[in-house]
């Protein structure tokens, strides 16, 4: 993704509740080993405090209301002046043991915070913001080790006038959920350090920037291949000296083949220049030799690449045109072509088929069933999803669930950005630079660059059956340095990108990095 032109959490008084709560004689009566009323079905419309729960802080804020998720009812939290309320139910009599919540909510945005939490349980209190979403209801989950026999099932807003989310269909039961990989594409990195681009910590120490992100929780890395690029990096050279960087940080690697010289994406797959006028016979040759080249060499060096995309944002096909999805059956033969590269070099690395507009569950279906039907061989799914083009919370999901289950693979997000300012760094105008292009409910401040790669990471880590492997950050490391601008083959060309880096115009890494530590 590049398109060169335009195409913190605010803590809760700690209701520690547990303490005060426990206390409370009524509670203690009512606790159970499983959750009672977690549709609020029990009750109707307008009741304070549904059956099973309590209630902490602005009561008055929450009640039940019609029009649930499953059934006819949900519990609100909505207040014409600014509140805090906390709606619980404590369990006890629990069997120790791992548990995950799973509930559909929606929120209109604006909260200081707005998050369902388990807490009290006997380790650490575990938490999910609700995601931006004032018209589809999305699932999340909240997974928690129990070691004391009990758990508080706490939701929670402070919010300001106006202010809503709506809560349903809670479940409570054995189960867990994580996300395995919190990564992010660093290919612009080494041309930008041989530019003068430095790197700082969030105090202002100059650094390693894969260093910096991996002491932020960065455990993965992606990085980009192009053929013969005009600028000479993102080539097999720089490919190897990066991957040796990576793994030597403790990071997995992600190799993105875009069989190009340039950007591959839904809008440019262009034959690179050695490849030029080359039959599909010879297209497929190319492929299996360059993949294997470039992974035959990382396998030699001991940097064995974890996975690999075969194409980048291969929407219409790659290596136009005898790759378009034009022409499905030469398509697939490229495709599988470059899987039997992979596997020939690592069978445990993984390859996967990337996708943009990752919340079109239309075109991401006709894809898919298209390479199925074509025979192409894929081990992962990865789409790209940026809010401000490609759909709500809600296409994203309904896309990411449907991917996993449809295919019966594991899926991830290959790219995903925000902003955290509008004005630009350098010369060169932003991608995103006007408010009216934002995602609502996610301001370009540190802070809403912070809650959209929170939420994300949550929708992801709810993917049904585990399926869901994370997210990898687009870009990171693109700071505005002169000579390190989009074009490879203009050293005067500027970059869009630099107000969703993930270090700030003072090259200072940024509140954002702490989305690595999502669950």
């Amino acid at each position: 993704m590049f398109h060169p032109r335009r195409t913190l959490r605010a803590l809760l008084l700690p209701l520690t509740a547990g303490l005060a709560l426990t206390a409370l004689p009524a509670q203690t009566a009512q606790a159970a080993s499983t959750l009672t009323n977690g549709g609020f079905e029990s009750d109707g419309a307008g009741v304070a405090a549904p059956t099973g729960w309590s209630e902490y802080g602005t009561t008055a804020a929450s009640y039940t209301e019609s029009g649930g998720h499953g059934g006819s009812y949900r519990l609100t939290h909505y207040s014409s002046s600014a509140y805090k309320v906390e709606t619980y139910q404590y369990l006890s009599g629990l069997t120790n043991g791992n548990y995950k919540l799973t509930a559909w909510v929606r929120s209109g945005g604006g909260q200081n915070s707005a998050y369902i939490a388990l807490k009290n349980c006997g380790g650490t209190d575990q938490r999910t913001d609700l995601p931006v979403s004032p018209s589809g209801w999305l699932h999340i989950v909240v997974p928690v080790n129990v070691t004391n026999n009990q758990c508080t099932i706490s939701i929670n807003s402070d919010a300001n006038a106006g202010n809503w989310i709506n809560v349903d269909d809670l479940t409570f039961a054995s189960g867990t959920s994580s996300t395995s990989i919190k990564g992010s594409d660093v290919s612009s990195l080494a041309k930008s350090e041989a530019k003068g681009g430095i790197y700082k910590t969030s105090s202002g120490t100059t650094g390693d920037a894969l260093a910096i992100l991996k002491s932020a929780g960065q455990n993965y890395a992606r990085v980009k291949v192009w053929v013969n690029a005009a600028d000479g990096y993102n080539g097999k050279t720089q490919v190897l000296a990066m991957a040796k960087r990576i793994k030597a940080q403790g990071m997995k690697l992600l190799v993105d083949f875009h069989y190009s010289d340039t950007w591959a994406d839904p809008g440019a797959q262009t034959v690179p220049s050695a490849w030029s006028g080359h039959s599909y016979s010879q297209l497929k040759t190319d492929v299996y030799n360059h993949t294997y080249d470039v992974l035959n060499a990382l396998k030699a060096q001991g940097t064995t690449a974890d996975m690999v995309q075969v194409g980048n944002e291969i929407n219409g096909g790659m290596l136009w045109s005898a790759g378009s999805t034009d022409n499905w059956s030469q398509l697939a033969g490229l495709l599988n072509s470059g899987y039997s590269a992979v596997k020939a070099v690592s069978s445990s690395t993984q390859v996967a088929l990337h996708l943009a507009k990752g919340g079109d569950l239309t075109g991401t279906r006709w894809w898919f069933d298209n390479a199925v039907a074509n025979g192409v061989n894929f081990d992962v799914i990865g789409l790209s999803y940026y809010g401000y083009w490609h759909g709500s919370l809600y296409d994203f999901q309904t896309t990411l669930d449907d991917a996993a289950s449809r295919y019966g693979k594991p899926v991830f997000v290959a790219e995903t950005a925000y902003p955290f300012r509008l004005d630009s760094d350098d010369s060169y105008e932003n991608i995103i630079d006007l408010s009216s292009e934002l995602v609502s409910g996610y301001p370009a401040t540190t802070a809403g660059q912070t809650r959209w790669m929170n939420d994300v990471a949550s929708i992801v880590e709810a993917v049904p059956n585990g399926r869901g492997l994370g997210v990898f950050y687009w870009e990171s490391t693109w700071t505005a340095v002169t000579g390190n601008g989009w074009d490879p083959t203009d050293s005067s060309s500027g970059n869009g990108w630099e107000n969703q880096a993930l270090f700030d115009y003072d090259n200072k890494a940024q509140p954002a990095m702490a989305w690595f530590s999502h669950r």
